[in-house]
């Protein structure tokens, strides 16, 4: 019997029971639970399955539905097939579709054949999704065309002839395997786990049909040509495009020229069906290198631990590598490449990527050596210290007029005005010191930006790690924690480069001095004084990161894509945004720090600490002081975190590095987070996330592939 769906017409009731099992990762990850198919009906038999998906919440799922539910029937809502396949899952296109294939699908979900959807299917089919077995329960549900738990010889039959496998070479269905199957007469049911394996064995009796019938002479051999039509049309989803491309190529240049024997023929299709287990021997071969060239005399003799796989699939494999390579030897990435299942996301794949995540998530990495997290640390500090510097040299003329303009005194005596604005200052520092005047300070500043942006970007990493809740999800509070520690943690680092370059930047003023340096500064202040206003550093850079990263993540969540990428410009543009705001609002200590830091002239007010800067400033100079050079920060500070931040996720996905932690945001190249991947429709929520994923799974594993457009209208 079917294990989620009731096969009876009874409207079904779902419940979940929590029971502990052990399935290794998954059960560690999701209270695992024994879901329940309960029918009115009495006397009905009672499966569970385990539920690897999270279920979704019955009131959150009934919203769902009443949303795509067009119909309703003495007060109650239902779905129609419309509803369910092209509006809600959007399988086919509601203009251009087969018309059988549309019934099948929905027939599939409609338990009770009354072409109307409940709630309590549309909630049976949820807890179908969810299952680890849910391809196969989704195939049986499909043939199962009355619904009655059973699937008869017509009923596989007619789907059968209905698939684009069946079209090109069709299944002869008076062979002894069906009758091994269904019965002499045929009139034998086959039951869910039974159909398991006619399933699986489907394929391999369709392919030895389809030689018997292109060996016209029964020798045992078939053309090259009559091997290549036969896998691209039953065997199309077990083929890479380089494969695809490459049989006649691959064959004849073995010397097959005009014949392919029956040996060679499943050698070839036992060996793209056994890809993955090929993996496991290579890493096994290899001691998990999987850089190492292997030789084939090593890859075959560690095959022998493995009765799958032959002799004569190893040189077949050989053949394929050397063709795509020219080379002899192999590594892990050219079996890859030749894998069906490369790229695609099935249902397994992504539950397990998805359990794997959760429980590092949950066990806070405590399976990681201290030196494995110390290398983590040590890569985001390379890759921040890189995207630091690119950042800071982008803007540095802009930070040198904020500068300037900062330190610029608003008092009564005389020349004390050198720049009217931004713009005004910017044309005196060219016309007076020329446009390396620009750059006054950028060599202790790009020296000071790799720990600054390195230590800000590794640290707000590291805490967001450290306060993510076990279900992967991030408070509000704590991403302005993460980002205030990080603001916090580099002042400690970079005050002392800041207050030498700053007092590089207003050398240029004074005419007639004696050339300053970096040596010179440090000798005047000495240790102590290198960390002369440290606690206006501390004022203006933790409020700057708190407000910084959190308004970052979320921006860049909003300017993200239905699955949950940022292109490069998205990326730059949610930056830039989020520099605004966090970079006018602590403009007040950046005033006093930099009036703290830099050297009094003659005839100019002295600060005694910040407090002291802060009360003379207002008291010669009012309020309006305390915000000079705010638009310069915001045009320096916005598009430096932008460059910054741009690089850095761009760095990540360039150069990602698994260290067995959770990946920061940003280093997917396709998607945040992996649960984000499941499906482009917000509304599919629970198991309808695995609905797309399960449909195309049954074609890329079983080859179950039924026409999806009106018979008029080419496939594409």
């Amino acid at each position: 019997m079917f294990p989620f769906i009731c096969p009876s017409p009874q409207r079904l009731n779902m419940a979940g029971k929590q029971k502990g099992m052990d399935l290794d990762i998954i059960s560690k990850v999701w209270p695992i639970g024994l879901i329940t198919a309960q029918c009115e009906s009495p006397g009905a038999a009672k499966k569970a399955s385990v539920e690897l998906v999270k279920r979704s919440e019955a009131d959150v799922l009934r919203g769902v539905f009443e949303k795509y539910a067009s119909k309703e029937v003495s007060g109650e809502k239902f779905m129609t097939y419309s509803d369910l396949i092209h509006r809600y899952l959007q399988l086919l296109d509601s203009n251009n579709y087969d018309e059988y294939t549309y019934n099948v699908l929905a027939s599939c979900v409609d338990t009770s054949r009354d072409g109307l959807i409940s709630f309590s299917e549309f909630q049976g089919f949820e807890a179908l999704l969810c299952a680890p077995d849910a391809m196969y329960a989704l195939a049986f549900q499909i043939f199962d065309r009355n619904g009655n738990g059973y699937i008869t010889c017509d009923e596989f039959e007619d789907i059968i002839k209905h698939t684009t496998l069946h079209a090109s070479i069709p299944f002869n269905f008076e062979s002894e395997f069906i009758k091994l199957h269904f019965g002499r007469d045929k009139s034998r049911k086959v039951t869910y786990q039974e159909f398991t394996q006619l399933i699986h064995d489907f394929h391999e009796e369709h392919a030895w049909q389809a030689f018997r019938m292109r060996d016209k002479n029964s020798n045992g051999y078939i053309s090259a040509k009559d091997f290549e039509e036969i896998l691209l049309c039953l065997k199309s989803y077990l083929l890479t495009p380089f494969v695809r491309d490459n049989i006649i190529t691959l064959v004849v240049g073995e010397g097959h020229h005009r014949q392919i024997s029956y040996a060679y023929y499943t050698a070839f299709i036992s060996l793209l069906n056994n890809l993955e287990l090929v993996k496991r021997i290579y890493t096994a071969a290899t001691r998990r290198d999987l850089t190492k060239p292997l030789p084939k005399d090593e890859l075959m003799y560690q095959a022998q631990e493995f009765s799958q796989i032959t002799p004569l699939e190893i040189d077949i494999l050989y053949q394929l590598v050397n063709l795509q390579t020219q080379q002899s030897v192999i590594t892990y990435a050219d079996i890859d490449s030749l894998s069906p299942m490369r790229g695609r996301e099935t249902p397994f794949k992504i539950q397990m990527q998805i359990a794997e995540q959760k429980l590092r998530l949950e066990q806070g990495q405590t399976d990681r050596t201290f030196v494995l997290q110390i290398a983590e640390s040590a890569y985001r500090f390379l890759l921040g210290s890189l995207a630091g510097a690119t950042g800071a040299t982008a803007v540095y003329p802009i930070d040198l007029v904020k500068t300037r303009l900062q330190n610029q005194r608003s008092t009564s005596f005389v020349g004390e005005m050198m720049y009217k604005n931004s713009f005004d200052c910017f044309k005196k520092v060219i016309r007076h010191e020329g446009v390396r005047g620009l750059y006054r300070g950028l060599a202790p500043q790009l020296v000071g930006v790799a720990p600054e942006k390195a230590i800000k970007l590794t640290m707000n990493d590291l805490m967001r790690d450290k306060l993510m809740t076990k279900d992967g999800t991030l408070p509000l509070w704590a991403e302005m924690v993460a980002g205030g520690t990080a603001g916090a943690s580099q002042v400690v680092f970079t005050n002392p480069l800041e207050i030498v370059k700053i007092r590089l930047q207003v050398a240029g003023e004074i005419v007639g001095n004696a050339r300053v340096s970096a040596i010179s500064v440090i000798k005047d202040l000495g240790f102590f004084g290198l960390y002369k206003g440290a606690k206006a550093c501390f004022l203006r850079d933790i409020p700057f990161s708190a407000i910084y990263f959190p308004t970052y993540a979320h921006v860049k969540k909003g300017f993200a894509d239905e699955n949950g990428y940022n292109s490069p410009g998205t990326l730059l543009l949610s930056a830039t945004i989020a520099g605004m705001p966090a970079a006018f609002f602590p403009t007040p200590a950046d005033v006093i720090k930099t009036r703290l830091q830099v050297a009094a002239r003659s005839g100019q007010t002295s600060y005694n600490g910040v407090i002291d800067c802060a009360r003379k400033i207002y008291a010669e100079e009012g309020f309006g002081a305390f915000w000079k050079g705010g638009p310069a920060r915001v045009f320096r500070s916005s598009p430096q975190f932008g460059v910054t931040l741009l690089t850095y996720e761009l760095l990540q996905r360039a150069f990602y590095v698994d260290f067995g932690g959770s990946r920061p945001e940003g280093s997917e190249a396709k998607s945040v987070h992996l649960e984000d991947i499941l499906s482009k429709n917000p509304d599919h929520i629970g198991g309808y996330r695995m609905a797309l994923a399960t449909f195309d799974g049954i074609e890329s594993k079983f080859g179950l592939m039924l026409p999806k457009f009106k018979p008029s209208t080419p496939a594409k």
